[in-house]
């Protein structure tokens, strides 16, 4: 069987703390079980460096996303200003992920989340990108509190939580929630065991209950 792949999608204006949190708690995880996954920093266009929102900022992507990878497909906010004149070339969060979700990462994530052997999870903004590009109408998620009207407005069951497990689709809500998210998963599909070493690792302790939705319930 190939490798499970953690694959984090980066798009231009992504915000680095909906990154690089989850993907150091992932690692963690991976390490302490002897390298049970691959974690990866993907885009649509492949290999690249990908500016952030945040100057200064860039992350390099050593892959293109790939829909067919069994394992986790992780999707990252925005971060830039929040008001500001589009009209006059400002880069707000709504004007970043409103191009992430016309690009063409999302028929790739269109497709991780037809696949059943692929858990995606989006935090922060990355839910709303989700919603705004039609793929999640109908499931249950959350977002970043200044979003969750908009996320409702999509047709999404918007859910004010921490972290939110809709089955195959994970969310968490607030930029730090991308650690929130991460342990979560290690705990969910690896074992508490996992999730405590990172946690003793990190001194970080998670926050908030998860919401598990009918459709996590029964499975």
């Amino acid at each position: 069987m190939p490798q499970l792949r953690a694959q984090f999608v980066l798009f231009d204006g992504f915000d680095p703390l909906d990154v690089i949190a989850p993907f150091e708690a992932l690692t963690a995880g991976s390490d302490f079980l002897g390298g049970a996954f691959a974690v990866e920093l993907v885009s649509a266009s492949g290999p690249g460096i990908v500016r952030s929102g945040t100057p200064q900022i860039s992350l390099t992507a050593v892959a293109v996303l790939d829909p067919d990878a069994p394992g986790y497909v992780l999707v990252p906010g925005a971060a830039g200003p929040v008001d500001g004149d589009p009209d006059a070339g400002a880069e707000t969060i709504p004007v970043l992920l409103g191009r992430f979700a016309s690009s063409d990462a999302m028929p790739l994530i269109r497709r991780a989340l037809d696949n059943p052997d692929i858990t995606v999870a989006a935090h922060c903004g990355g839910s709303l990108a989700l919603a705004m590009a039609g793929l999640i109408e109908g499931r249950t998620a959350t977002t970043h509190v200044l979003g969750i009207d908009m996320l409702d407005a999509t047709g999404v069951n918007a859910i004010r939580a921490r972290v939110v497990d809709d089955g195959d689709l994970i969310s968490g809500g607030g930029v730090t929630s991308g650690l929130d998210v991460a342990l979560y998963l290690l705990e969910r599909d690896f074992g508490s065991h996992t999730a405590h070493a990172v946690e003793e690792l990190f001194e970080y302790e998670r926050r908030g209950t998860t919401w598990k939705s009918a459709r996590r319930l029964a499975a």
